[in-house]
């Protein structure tokens, strides 16, 4: 029985040499690969596999936030009446220590250490293979489809506690196109971010990109809420960025940014309140 697989890891060389390994296996197919988070929960969606080898730390969505968008559009599906999607089985590639590593095992959730191991991938593999019946993989069947639910939501209600509270806030970076690059950015680079179109572009003090979020909603999710501010409908800004506010007409102001055009951001009626409060105006 030929496993599919996805391999999801924001390093270069970590996905060669797990596909090295996987090869050497053997009886498993990978069938794409993908560079974070985002990537991740649209390949899973596209290919619907058996195995997902998936990095725990990655700019733009994590592991652990994968998996809860998994579980969300699931529970959308199921809200709606409609037929819910297949889960993958979740093998991490993490460099956390072992605490971590035996409470993902407690609720049966592999792991791999990196640097991989070629004994361990084959373990991993053979565990996976168990978990899923006969008959069930290459999306044959659904049959181990609640018992991957509940593992996973067991894995999010201990990701939630005290011991996993300081490895789901936001990631330190984030992932923005520029050209034909896919450019990793600190947040505190980002001077903010604008929506045309349903493009979302991010400007920092050198350059300027495109996000893959599809909405500035879904950009804020993976955004310090303490340092950027939806000032208006159409922008979302780092605070730490903002050069000079602009009185403008009727009570209204302006934000004249610190990027290289001094870009100036209106400031919605909303959000008037809001700016006072920051700057005590």
């Amino acid at each position: 029985m030929t496993l599919s697989a996805l391999i999801i890891d924001d390093e270069q060389l970590a996905r060669d040499e797990l596909k090295y390994l996987l090869d050497s296996v053997g009886g498993v197919d990978v069938v794409a690969q993908g560079t974070n988070g985002i990537e991740a929960v649209e390949l899973i969606g596209e290919h619907r596999p058996d195995l997902v080898f998936l990095d725990v730390q990655m700019p733009g969505l994590d592991g652990f936030a994968v998996i809860q968008r998994l579980m969300e559009r699931n529970r959308k599906l199921a809200a709606a009446g409609k037929e819910t999607e297949p889960l993958p089985q979740i093998v991490f590639a993490t460099a956390y220590d072992q605490y971590a590593v035996r409470a993902f095992d407690v609720n049966a959730v592999d792991y791999l250490l990196k640097p991989f191991d070629r004994a361990r991938v084959e373990q991993a593999v053979e565990r996976v293979r168990r978990r899923i019946p006969a008959g069930a993989a290459n999306g044959a069947g659904t049959a181990a489809d609640k018992p991957i639910e509940s593992q996973l939501d067991a894995l999010l209600r201990l990701l939630k506690g005290p011991q996993g509270a300081a490895r789901t806030g936001q990631p330190a970076k984030l992932i923005v196109q520029a050209q034909s690059r896919l450019l990793l950015v600190d947040q505190a680079e980002i001077c903010y971010a604008a929506i045309d179109e349903g493009v979302i572009r991010v400007v920092t003090q050198t350059f300027e990109g495109h996000s893959k979020c599809r909405t500035l909603e879904e950009l804020l999710e993976l955004l310090d809420a303490a340092v950027f501010w939806r000032a208006h409908r159409g922008f979302v800004v780092n605070i730490n960025h903002i050069r000079e506010v602009v009185p403008w007409f009727k009570s209204s102001y302006q934000l004249r940014m610190n990027d290289k055009r001094q870009t100036e951001i209106p400031v919605s009626r909303a959000q008037t309140k809001r700016l006072r409060e920051l700057f005590n105006l």
